[in-house]
């Protein structure tokens, strides 16, 4: 067998071990189900915000809609805006007196980063307490999603549910891209294995979207824990797992549902930001973009330009990794898949190139020290 034949196969194996992976979470993955009962023990939910004016009123307005539980308290730091946050929240707010809005201005001490320090000081204005959810600024909520998630903290004995938002995009860049999220645990990890164990290396978690038992969480010492880590919700469920703690993940689609960044130039700048901590630095990025270019150019470019057997074992790899893709998809939605889905899946190729050319440009603007967001240096 020549060189290009077994890497082409090889390609094709593991493309064919992620779609079986994909349609085994598709088949049992968990999902966060709205149910009837009152959710009873007091829950807080925590919100970090800088420069989110356009899009906190809308979570607020989902958080007063919010049914199921009786005692809720919601906490929103505006940290160091610049775009009127404040003001678009008290007028959210309206006289809603579950709602309390803090100000910071300082910045974040050495060795935090601004997300792990805001996080930080709202939990330190939380009291009495059961459960603390935390909740980016760009998550939309149906109205029984916190009780949900509490129910599914609870009944899974978990010291962190995370409950998954399904990605949404917009633009094609977006379309692209953001699929690859999901699809990047939903096609290699059984998720019904990892939420029974507590290794740390099976632990995925969604900062977007995170449900703390308060005291495990205050047990472990918060975000303090992770001060300096740029992906701080994996290392925070990391963290729990080390110590004994259970995490477990839950699929959130239709219930929970975000557009995390806006355009190229946007989501450029958003994964810049952590891709380079991804895989443990340069080397582990490297390893995984060599596999990823081997299982998901070698069989398209086989079945485009290959011959006999090994374009059919070309379309084989191509088609597997689609059909993970859209696999993925349809977990994260909870039910088929749109039109925009299949064909972001059918570029799945293209998709892994845009991944590995923002992975580059992270570990380069890290190495010259001009990573940026919101305005701060990373």
């Amino acid at each position: 067998m020549s060189l290009a034949a077994r890497a082409v196969t090889a390609g094709s194996a593991v493309a064919a071990l992620g779609a079986a992976t994909a349609l085994a979470n598709r088949l049992g993955m968990p999902r966060l189900r709205a149910a009837a009962g009152e959710i009873t023990e007091p829950v807080t939910v925590l919100i970090p915000a800088r420069n989110e004016a356009g899009r906190l009123p809308a979570l607020i307005a989902d958080l007063r809609a919010q049914q199921g539980i009786s005692d809720l308290g919601v906490v929103i730091l505006d940290d160091g805006s610049t775009d009127g946050t404040g003001d678009a929240a008290v007028a959210a707010i309206g006289d809603d007196e579950r709602f309390f809005l803090a100000r910071n201005d300082i910045d974040p001490p050495a060795g935090w980063t601004g997300k792990t320090a805001a996080c930080a000081r709202l939990a330190d204005l939380a009291s009495g307490e059961d459960v603390l959810i935390f909740l980016d600024a760009d998550i939309r909520l149906a109205p029984g999603a916190l009780a949900a998630a509490v129910r599914e903290l609870r009944s899974s004995r978990a010291a962190l549910a995370c409950p998954w938002p399904l990605q949404l995009a917009g633009s094609p860049v977006e379309h692209l891209v953001q699929p690859l999220l999901g699809w990047s645990w939903a096609s290699t990890l059984p998720v019904g294995l990892a939420n029974r164990l507590t290794r740390p290396s099976m632990a995925v978690a969604c900062g977007q979207f995170l449900a703390f038992d308060a005291a495990a969480y205050r047990e472990l010492g918060g975000h303090t824990a992770v001060a300096d880590s740029v992906t701080e919700d994996l290392a925070i469920a990391r963290e729990l797992r080390r110590r004994g703690h259970r995490t477990t993940l839950v699929a959130a689609g239709p219930l929970a549902r975000t557009r995390m960044y806006r355009g190229a130039n946007e989501l450029a700048e958003g994964y810049g930001r952590w891709l380079w901590s991804a895989h443990g630095g340069r080397t582990g990025s490297l390893a995984v973009g060599s596999l990823a270019a081997l299982a998901f150019w070698a069989p398209p470019l086989a079945a485009v330009f290959g011959r006999g057997r090994l374009r059919r074992i070309g379309l084989l790899g191509y088609g597997a990794a689609v059909t993970a893709r859209l696999l993925a998809r349809s977990t994260e939605r909870g039910g088929p898949v749109e039109p925009a889905d299949v064909l972001a899946a059918l570029a799945h190729p293209l998709s892994v190139a845009a991944y590995l050319g923002l992975s580059a440009r992270s570990h380069g603007a890290r190495r010259a020290g001009t990573l940026r967001w919101k305005g701060r240096k990373v």
